[in-house]
């Protein structure tokens, strides 16, 4: 299942509702910052948590999933149909995160564009499920895992589980573009 549309039909259908994350939270008996990692699509729910965000939410499951398992063999992408993402809700980090395969919705990677912005520094290292691809297309950045911090140059890649705790750092006076691709 493609958990990032997943976690993009949830947030909208919540944003369509004018619901916040307390309001859903409190209907389901879920937590707050667990609702807030399924929306930034660094948890997948089990389908008994789906359930009960559906209900909260005015909707079916088959609403939320419907689709998902789609997958057309060739999807293409132009650079002015790129989805920009809202991956965290943290209101310090401005990183853009240009979605690159939107348009198939069952996949099994999710590749990204990041934009990080000239002294860009996310408060704290995080982790999700999966494993994770990075090479610098521009710019320099820090690259913090698992307490390790390493610096890359454009060209350089990075491949990890994704399940330890990780960050891009930018505190260059220069924006940085990374590709990125998460594993499901």
């Amino acid at each position: 299942m493609n958990v990032v549309e997943l976690a993009q039909r949830i947030r909208a259908h919540r944003l369509a509702q004018h619901l916040t994350l307390e309001e859903v939270a409190s209907q389901t008996g879920l937590t707050r910052s667990w609702l807030s990692k399924v929306e930034n699509f660094r948890v997948t729910p089990s389908l008994q948590a789906l359930g009960q965000i559906a209900r909260a939410l005015g909707v079916s499951v088959s609403d939320l999933v419907s689709g998902l398992d789609e997958k057309p063999t060739l999807v293409s992408v132009r650079k002015d149909e790129r989805q920009v993402v809202q991956r965290d809700n943290n209101a310090r980090n401005e990183t853009v995160y240009e979605s690159l395969a939107h348009k198939r919705p069952n996949r099994s990677m999710d590749p990204f564009l990041l934009t990080v912005p000239a002294e860009t520094v996310r408060d704290e290292a995080l982790s999700h499920e999966g494993e994770e691809f990075l090479m610098l297309q521009g710019g320099t950045i820090d690259f913090e895992y698992d307490g390790n911090i390493q610096t890359l140059r454009a060209g350089d890649c990075l491949y990890f589980d994704s399940n330890v705790p990780h960050r891009i750092l930018n505190p260059y006076k220069r924006p940085a573009t990374v590709l990125c691709v998460f594993s499901k």
